[in-house]
Order: C-alpha cells, then structure tokens, then sequence
C-alpha cells in the first residue's frame, strides 16, 4: 500500500511538473508573440515616418555659418544656408518672422510650417493645431510662397495645397530633430521672438 501511495505521489509530482512546464512554455510562447507584434509594429510605423511623396532635397551647403547681413536664399521659404546667430523662438507666429532666424531654428532640428497670409483660418487653425504641445515646431505666415503652405526642415522641403494633407504630419514625424539636423538637441527657445 505504502509504495501505491508513495507512487501515486510521484505520479502527482510528474503531473504537476508537466503543468507547471506547460505553463512556463506558455508564457514564453505569449512573449514572443508579444515581441513580434511589437517589431512588426514598430517597423510599420518606421515606415510611415520616412519622408512623404513629393519631399525634395535641397542643398543648402554646410551649416553653422553665421551672418548678421539678410541672406538672398534660393527658395521661399530657406530651407537652410547662411543665418543669423540668433534663432527663431519656436512656435505659432501671427505675422512673418525673419528668414535668417528661421533657418537658424531649422539647424536645431525645427520644422518650419509657413502658409500664404490669405489661408482660410479654418486652415491657418489646423497648421497652428500641429505646433501645439511640440518644442521644435514653428509656424507664421508668409508672402509669395510657391504652394498655400511649405514646409521646411534643414535641407527638407514640401509643397502642399490643404492644411488637412497627411503629409505634412508624416514630414513632421520625418524630420523634427531628425537625422537631417546638424546640431540635434540645441534650444529652440531663448532666441528671439515672441510666439503667440
């Protein structure tokens, strides 16, 4: 009888421990399948956050040249090139700021939304929504722009028609303090200007 019963534990054990294995192999099934989803994921969003269609390239030589002189740029709005010492305080702008101070913020790693003065306010709205709770977003109007709005980082540039166009979120996404910024990390505030 003793060693039934002494079996019978044994037998007990082996099936506990086949449980308690099963267990375990559960849950390190779950983690993969969890860690999968998350790279799968990850890599989706990597995706979306490349440049959009119609992003050109511009050349805009070396940064960290500086000059108090005004600065004739190639495009409107600059995309980079010769600035100011000063930089452009991030954020929303009621009236045009200057090119060079602008530039100055977009090598800190800014993205610059500009927007012809005659936008509707419904859209004006929209582009000023898309700078709210960011450090590195900066948004004003300007005169004789070649699209409604450009956006611009260092050596990055989007013409668009409608402030509701996804592809300015997907360039924001792409190039705020992105790998384009010559100097990643430097302020974007205690410059000059006074954002609303």
């Amino acid at each position: 009888m003793a060693n039934q019963s002494g079996g019978g534990r044994r037998g007990g054990g082996a099936r506990g421990l086949s449980a308690g294995t099963i267990v375990i192999v559960a849950v390190l099934f779950a983690l993969v399948v969890a860690f999968v989803a998350v790279v799968v994921l990850d890599s989706r969003q990597g995706a979306s956050s490349g440049p959009p269609d119609g992003t050109e390239e511009v050349d805009v030589g070396q940064a960290g040249q500086h000059t108090e002189e005004n600065v004739d740029y190639e495009q409107t709005p600059p995309a980079g090139g010769e600035h100011n010492p000063a930089w452009q305080n991030c954020g929303v702008y009621e009236e045009p700021v200057r090119n060079e101070t602008a530039v100055h913020s977009l090598e800190h790693g800014a993205v610059w939304i500009t927007y012809r003065p005659d936008l509707s306010e419904g859209q004006v709205q929209q582009l000023e929504d898309l700078a709210q709770g960011e450090s590195y977003v900066l948004v004003s109007p300007m005169q004789d722009l070649p699209s409604p709005i450009v956006v611009s980082a260092w050596g990055q540039q989007l013409q668009v028609e409608e402030a509701s166009d996804e592809r300015i979120q997907q360039f924001k996404s792409a190039f705020l303090q992105g790998p384009q910024t010559p100097e990643p990390g430097a302020a974007c505030s205690g410059g000059v200007g006074e954002p609303v």
